[in-house]
């Protein structure tokens, strides 16, 4: 059936009204401006990349230094990495087919849930296909009908659509507020039958690479009765000692830990830590785990020889900190937003991240392709993902000092250009009008 074959006879139409087709929402005008966007080039999404992934990689044929990546260790081309990928093919072969519940569950499985519980100091561990999928599960497992997620306003999209698909209610408090974390707390057990309550937040924001400050959050979990969820996607492995992130930085033991793969560890997957109690409840509870296709060997082993080598060679978080550093405080002398403060608070709150904030979405594109023109790959992230434009930038333990010079080169250099021209401020068809 089409759109033209529905009338005002259709079943469910309002008298006198046509019908809603399903499909109306797809003229969206907003891909106007995508494709008008699409036909200068301007598209910083679903691009693709040619090669590896490293320090330095290969994009439109240009050879650029890579900043937007997630490879903080820069594990994905390490050897013994690939070996143990290769090997795991070789024994188990390409994928397992079927769940963890059934006939997913390999020894690969055990011995890196083991390992990861004994790196960030919890009770068990439970691994999953994706790190999407261990929230999306975790949430919906735990927040009942009659109990609240409360996510800070920042977290990842998998926490807020977690507390979505649960069946209790979401709540969520200004970014990195105590204040607001506490009267959301205080609003939530004045109601008549509150029901539990678990706090989420990231341990390092994936965007600004800013940390929650979780002693503060810890205690106010602590008062108001509250479990506390810390999201270590971005900080394993790059913080904390032997890298185990954030918690273990401050001295704080949450309730429950979540990590990926995808990101210092240089493959796929996620995992949810926690008590045994919890770890359990989950494998007989959380719909994500249950009937989703288990991660492929050749995942499990990669992660499993990088947190191996994550939590034994101490220079690889020694370097991208000192990179981040370095790139930081260059972007910050060139003049460039780098967040509020950040250039400054490095030996506090150490990332791997860098925002580079500038005025519009149009301004955001054109820079973005610019610093492609001069050898430089950033990711461009727009409202609404974040609340204002920004080129995001990630370092690498594996870039060399020369990597940084040459993307700090490649920024004077954009900037100049678009000044040249006059792009900086000019905006685009998105607000005209």
């Amino acid at each position: 059936m089409t759109g033209e074959d529905l009338d005002d006879s259709t079943p469910g139409s309002t008298a006198g009204e046509p019908a809603l087709d399903l499909f109306d929402k797809v003229a969206d005008p907003r891909l106007d401006v995508w494709r008008y966007a699409e036909s200068l080039d301007l598209i910083p999404f679903y691009r693709e990349l040619e090669g590896e992934v490293g320090p330095r990689s290969s994009f439109q044929g240009r050879e650029v230094v890579m900043l937007g990546s997630n490879n903080y260790l820069g594990l994905t081309t390490d050897p013994r990495v690939r070996r143990a990928a290769v090997d795991a093919v070789d024994r188990y072969g390409t994928g397992v087919t079927g769940s963890r519940l059934m006939n997913g569950t390999l020894h690969l499985h055990r011995e890196l849930e083991e390992l990861i519980a004994d790196w960030v100091g919890t009770e068990a561990v439970l691994v999953f296909s994706t790190g999407y999928g261990a929230n999306l599960g975790l949430l919906g497992a735990l927040v009942g009908p009659a109990d609240a997620a409360v996510v800070d306003s920042a977290a990842h999209a998998s926490l807020v659509d977690g507390a979505r698909y649960s069946e209790g209610a979401l709540r969520a408090f200004r970014h990195n507020r105590p204040n607001s974390l506490r009267r959301t707390l205080r609003a939530w057990r004045d109601q008549p039958g509150s029901g539990g309550v678990l706090v989420a937040v990231d341990g390092i924001y994936s965007m600004e690479g800013d940390w929650a400050p979780l002693s503060d959050v810890a205690e106010l979990c602590r008062s108001f009765a509250a479990r506390l969820l810390v999201d270590e996607a971005h900080a394993l492995g790059v913080v904390g000692p032997a890298g185990a992130g954030t918690a273990a930085a401050r001295g704080i033991r949450p309730d429950l830990i979540m990590g990926t793969f995808s990101k210092s560890l240089a493959s796929c997957g996620g995992f949810i830590g926690g008590s045994q109690a919890v770890i359990d409840y989950l494998k007989i509870t959380c719909r994500p785990l249950m009937f989703t296709a288990s991660g492929v060997p050749a995942a499990l082993a990669a992660a499993l020889e990088a947190v191996r080598i994550a939590r034994a060679e101490d220079w690889r978080r020694e370097a991208v900190l000192a990179r981040a550093h370095r790139l930081r405080r260059g972007l910050a002398d060139q003049g460039f937003d780098v967040g509020s403060g950040r250039a400054d608070h490095d030996a506090e709150e150490p990332s791997a991240i860098i925002p580079v904030h500038v005025p519009d979405e149009w301004v955001a594109a054109r820079l973005w392709r610019t610093l492609i023109d001069h050898g430089v790959y950033t990711n461009c992230a727009i409202p609404p993902a974040v609340p204002r434009p920004m080129l995001r930038t990630s370092v690498m333990a594996t870039h060399m000092e020369s990597d940084i010079d040459a993307a700090l080169e490649g920024f004077s250099r954009a900037r100049a250009a678009l000044d040249e021209v006059g792009e900086t401020g000019e905006t685009g068809p998105a607000s005209e009008g």
